[in-house]
Protein backbone atom coordinates (compact mmCIF):
# COMPACT_ATOMS: atom_id res chain seq x y z
CA UNK A 1 0.00 0.00 0.00
CA UNK A 2 2.47 2.65 1.10
CA UNK A 3 5.44 0.83 -0.35
CA UNK A 4 6.08 2.89 -3.47
CA UNK A 5 4.79 6.36 -2.66
CA UNK A 6 6.96 8.29 -0.18
CA UNK A 7 4.20 10.81 0.45
CA UNK A 8 1.81 8.01 1.40
CA UNK A 9 4.44 6.66 3.80
CA UNK A 10 4.85 10.08 5.44
CA UNK A 11 1.09 10.51 5.78
CA UNK A 12 0.79 6.98 7.21
CA UNK A 13 3.36 7.84 9.88
CA UNK A 14 1.51 11.09 10.66
CA UNK A 15 -1.83 9.27 10.92
CA UNK A 16 -0.28 6.71 13.25
CA UNK A 17 1.02 9.42 15.60
CA UNK A 18 -2.25 11.39 15.55
CA UNK A 19 -4.51 8.38 16.10
CA UNK A 20 -2.34 6.87 18.84
CA UNK A 21 -2.06 10.11 20.77
CA UNK A 22 -5.78 10.86 20.31
CA UNK A 23 -6.80 7.45 21.63
CA UNK A 24 -4.58 8.00 24.63
CA UNK A 25 -5.40 11.64 25.43
CA UNK A 26 -8.70 12.71 23.87
CA UNK A 27 -10.94 9.66 23.72
CA UNK A 28 -12.01 8.85 27.23
CA UNK A 29 -13.57 5.50 26.43
CA UNK A 30 -12.86 2.66 28.84
CA UNK A 31 -13.15 0.17 25.99
CA UNK A 32 -10.00 1.63 24.42
CA UNK A 33 -7.65 0.89 27.31
CA UNK A 34 -4.45 -0.97 26.42
CA UNK A 35 -4.85 -0.23 22.69
CA UNK A 36 -1.67 0.01 20.62
CA UNK A 37 -1.58 1.26 17.04
CA UNK A 38 0.97 -1.05 15.40
CA UNK A 39 0.93 0.13 11.79
CA UNK A 40 -0.87 2.38 9.34
CA UNK A 41 -1.00 1.74 5.60
CA UNK A 42 -2.28 4.37 3.23
CA UNK A 43 -3.21 3.67 -0.38
CA UNK A 44 -1.13 5.47 -3.01
CA UNK A 45 -4.10 7.65 -3.95
CA UNK A 46 -4.43 8.68 -0.26
CA UNK A 47 -8.10 7.70 -0.12
CA UNK A 48 -8.02 4.89 2.47
CA UNK A 49 -5.91 4.48 5.61
CA UNK A 50 -5.90 1.04 7.24
CA UNK A 51 -4.99 1.34 10.89
CA UNK A 52 -3.73 -1.90 12.44
CA UNK A 53 -4.13 -2.13 16.19
CA UNK A 54 -3.70 -4.64 18.96
CA UNK A 55 -4.83 -4.82 22.56
CA UNK A 56 -3.30 -6.26 25.68
CA UNK A 57 -6.27 -8.03 27.22
CA UNK A 58 -7.05 -10.03 30.30
CA UNK A 59 -6.57 -13.79 30.18
CA UNK A 60 -9.66 -15.49 28.77
CA UNK A 61 -11.47 -12.25 27.96
CA UNK A 62 -9.51 -11.18 24.88
CA UNK A 63 -12.25 -11.86 22.35
CA UNK A 64 -14.90 -9.83 24.18
CA UNK A 65 -12.53 -6.95 24.88
CA UNK A 66 -11.39 -6.94 21.25
CA UNK A 67 -15.01 -6.78 20.04
CA UNK A 68 -15.85 -3.88 22.38
CA UNK A 69 -12.68 -2.02 21.38
CA UNK A 70 -13.53 -2.48 17.68
CA UNK A 71 -16.99 -0.98 18.34
CA UNK A 72 -15.46 1.98 20.18
CA UNK A 73 -12.98 2.59 17.36
CA UNK A 74 -15.75 2.45 14.77
CA UNK A 75 -17.80 4.97 16.79
CA UNK A 76 -14.81 7.32 17.13
CA UNK A 77 -13.83 6.97 13.46
CA UNK A 78 -15.38 10.31 12.42
CA UNK A 79 -13.79 12.25 15.26
CA UNK A 80 -10.38 10.68 14.58
CA UNK A 81 -10.70 11.42 10.86
CA UNK A 82 -11.40 15.09 11.56
CA UNK A 83 -8.36 15.23 13.86
CA UNK A 84 -6.18 13.63 11.18
CA UNK A 85 -7.47 16.10 8.57
CA UNK A 86 -6.80 19.03 10.86
CA UNK A 87 -3.24 17.89 11.76
CA UNK A 88 -2.27 16.74 8.25
CA UNK A 89 -3.64 19.74 6.37
CA UNK A 90 -4.82 17.57 3.50
CA UNK A 91 -7.46 18.59 0.99
CA UNK A 92 -9.02 15.15 1.20
CA UNK A 93 -8.68 13.23 4.45
CA UNK A 94 -8.42 9.45 3.96
CA UNK A 95 -11.16 7.16 5.21
CA UNK A 96 -10.05 5.30 8.32
CA UNK A 97 -10.43 1.54 8.55
CA UNK A 98 -9.50 -0.18 11.80
CA UNK A 99 -8.12 -3.71 11.48
CA UNK A 100 -7.12 -5.89 14.41
CA UNK A 101 -3.47 -6.89 14.03
CA UNK A 102 -3.02 -10.65 14.36
CA UNK A 103 0.79 -10.52 14.15
CA UNK A 104 1.54 -10.26 17.92
CA UNK A 105 -0.60 -13.32 18.63
CA UNK A 106 1.07 -15.23 15.83
CA UNK A 107 4.46 -14.16 17.20
CA UNK A 108 3.59 -15.78 20.54
CA UNK A 109 2.66 -18.97 18.72
CA UNK A 110 5.98 -18.94 16.88
CA UNK A 111 7.83 -18.38 20.17
CA UNK A 112 6.02 -21.40 21.63
CA UNK A 113 7.02 -23.52 18.64
CA UNK A 114 10.65 -22.39 18.97
CA UNK A 115 10.65 -23.21 22.70
CA UNK A 116 9.37 -26.70 21.91
CA UNK A 117 12.09 -27.12 19.27
CA UNK A 118 14.77 -26.03 21.79
CA UNK A 119 13.45 -28.57 24.29
CA UNK A 120 13.63 -31.35 21.68
CA UNK A 121 17.19 -30.29 20.78
CA UNK A 122 18.21 -30.53 24.45
CA UNK A 123 16.69 -34.02 24.68
CA UNK A 124 18.59 -35.08 21.55
CA UNK A 125 21.82 -33.65 22.96
CA UNK A 126 21.34 -35.69 26.15
CA UNK A 127 20.70 -38.83 24.07
CA UNK A 128 23.83 -38.15 21.98
CA UNK A 129 25.96 -37.79 25.12
CA UNK A 130 25.37 -41.43 26.07
CA UNK A 131 25.17 -42.83 22.53
CA UNK A 132 27.73 -45.32 21.24
CA UNK A 133 28.72 -46.24 17.73
CA UNK A 134 27.31 -49.48 16.31
CA UNK A 135 30.70 -50.42 14.79
CA UNK A 136 34.07 -48.73 14.86
CA UNK A 137 34.11 -45.14 15.97
CA UNK A 138 35.75 -44.14 12.67
CA UNK A 139 35.17 -46.75 9.94
CA UNK A 140 37.09 -44.83 7.24
CA UNK A 141 40.72 -45.30 6.25
CA UNK A 142 43.06 -42.38 6.71
CA UNK A 143 46.21 -41.39 4.81
CA UNK A 144 48.43 -41.58 7.89
CA UNK A 145 47.82 -45.33 8.32
CA UNK A 146 50.15 -47.72 6.44
CA UNK A 147 48.43 -49.67 3.70
CA UNK A 148 48.74 -53.43 3.45
CA UNK A 149 50.14 -54.13 -0.07
CA UNK A 150 50.77 -57.86 0.45
CA UNK A 151 47.57 -58.77 -1.38
CA UNK A 152 48.70 -57.24 -4.66
CA UNK A 153 51.11 -59.02 -6.99
CA UNK A 154 53.52 -57.14 -9.14
CA UNK A 155 52.24 -57.43 -12.73
CA UNK A 156 55.52 -56.46 -14.36
CA UNK A 157 57.96 -59.14 -13.21
CA UNK A 158 59.82 -59.27 -16.49
CA UNK A 159 60.66 -56.95 -19.33
CA UNK A 160 58.57 -59.07 -21.72
CA UNK A 161 55.36 -58.01 -20.04
CA UNK A 162 56.40 -54.38 -20.15
CA UNK A 163 56.96 -54.58 -23.92
CA UNK A 164 53.37 -55.64 -24.44
CA UNK A 165 52.17 -52.31 -23.15
CA UNK A 166 54.35 -50.07 -25.30
CA UNK A 167 52.73 -47.46 -27.44
CA UNK A 168 52.33 -48.75 -31.00
CA UNK A 169 51.34 -45.41 -32.45
CA UNK A 170 53.22 -44.05 -35.40
CA UNK A 171 55.33 -40.99 -34.93
CA UNK A 172 54.05 -38.20 -37.17
CA UNK A 173 57.57 -36.92 -37.87
CA UNK A 174 58.51 -40.16 -39.63
CA UNK A 175 55.87 -39.85 -42.29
Amino acid sequence: MAGTNPRAARIAALIQRVVASSIERELHDKRLTNITVTEVRVTNDLQIAKIYWTQLGHEGKEAGERKRAQQALDQAKGHLRSLVGHKAGLRLTPQLQFVFDEVPGEAHEIEDILALARKRDEELAKARATAQYAGDADPYKHDDEPEDDSNFEDDFDSDDDADDFEDDSVDSSEE
